[in-house]
């Protein structure tokens, strides 16, 4: 099978691709992160117990601060759309932040038996560590 070189036009067309889908896997990650926080810091602490179990084994002060990170931390993730050039470095601190964050809610979830967090937990995941090593080879 011949090797084929690229022209320029279509590395500029492949590179679009790349770039597109990781702005939508970072609106993805934000969306999600900003919902979870928003719930973390506006719903009753019995209503968050009901709907997930850890919250009973943690103060409310550390749910409430969770909420906090979460939301920081997702818009941090869309720093870029502000200063391309300030962002990119934010953004990937962000994504080693939540993706720390989301591998602790795994094990959590993982060792609690919730199965359905679990797995959004996996998907999650896959999405930010891919952001993740895309952006930061972008930032070196």
């Amino acid at each position: 099978m011949p090797c084929q070189t690229l022209t320029p036009a279509r590395s500029r067309l492949n590179a679009s691709y790349r770039n597109l889908t990781l702005w939508t896997l970072q609106g993805w990650i934000a969306m999600f992160f900003i919902a979870a926080g928003y719930a973390k810091l506006s719903e009753p602490m019995d209503n968050l117990v009901e709907l997930m179990r850890w919250p009973a084994l943690v103060s409310e002060t550390m749910v409430r601060g969770l909420g906090i990170a979460e939301i920081l931390l997702a818009l941090l993730v869309l720093a870029p759309l502000v200063s391309w050039k300030h962002g990119r470095p934010l953004l990937v601190m962000a994504a080693s932040g939540l993706m720390l964050l989301e591998i602790v809610m795994l094990a959590i979830h993982a060792t609690g038996m919730d199965v359905g967090p679990a797995v959004t937990n996996l998907a999650l995941i896959a999405m930010t560590a891919t952001v993740l090593w895309k952006r930061a080879r972008e930032v070196r």
